[in-house]
């Protein structure tokens, strides 16, 4: 059984640990460290909160060699990246985590980092870079390709094919028709239905999915 630090103890902090524990990969969360000191010493769980991100070289040097990225998101994923970098250049190993209920293609391909929670499928031949999240119930399909850091939002729905760029955000059930692709940085809204490429660093939103600064013009 391998011990692991979770590195951020908000909300997300939660189904992390949940995807730890029923993970076929015996990983087991010992530890939580957060940058927000009204976290320190409460619990997510069970894992203790012990402190900020900077206890983590303590916690490499004690043996726990083994990290997972809990930081959400609802839009920009810098902060993910960010993060990741951090733990990274610690010298931490960042293994792909996969819930017991999520299910992942056998010819499908996870970067290190990426964390695929409840219920999410992943199908054949989809690659997924470094730190990307498929959040729960999500579905990748067949051959996609998903930038470093994206996140895939709970219950959003992937075509065959489609494309994320890193950093990208599809919100909480959107849809993206198969085929599109969708620019680093882009930001997909929550029931959005993308029938269009979106443009690396646009917001779209509705149905079919337009530029924000459309929309909110008619």
């Amino acid at each position: 059984m391998r011990r692991v630090v979770v590195v951020g103890g908000g909300g997300h902090a939660r189904p992390v640990i949940e995807a730890l524990r029923t993970s076929a990969q015996r990983l087991e969360p010992v530890a939580c460290t957060d940058s927000d000191p009204r976290r320190w010493g409460k619990t997510v769980d069970g894992v203790a909160i012990v402190g900020d991100d900077e206890l983590l070289e303590g916690l490499l040097a004690e043996g726990i060699t083994t990290a997972c990225i809990a930081l959400g998101g609802h839009g920009e994923n810098g902060p993910r990246a960010r993060l990741y970098a951090y733990v990274h250049s610690l010298g931490f190993d960042l293994p792909a985590v996969v819930h017991g209920w999520a299910h992942v293609a056998h010819s499908a391909s996870l970067g290190r980092a990426s964390v695929v929670l409840m219920g999410a499928v992943v199908g054949a031949g989809a690659r997924l870079g470094e730190n990307v999240l498929v959040n729960s119930a999500a579905t990748v399909e067949h051959d996609c390709e998903i930038g470093d850091h994206a996140h895939l939002a709970s219950g959003c729905t992937l075509g065959g094919g489609v494309a994320i760029g890193a950093r990208a955000h599809v919100g909480l059930g959107a849809a993206i028709l198969q085929g599109r692709r969708v620019g680093a940085g882009a930001i997909v809204g929550a029931g959005a239905v993308v029938v269009h490429d979106v443009a690396a660093g646009e917001t779209v939103v509705g149905c079919p999915a337009r530029a924000l600064e459309m929309s909110a013009h008619g």
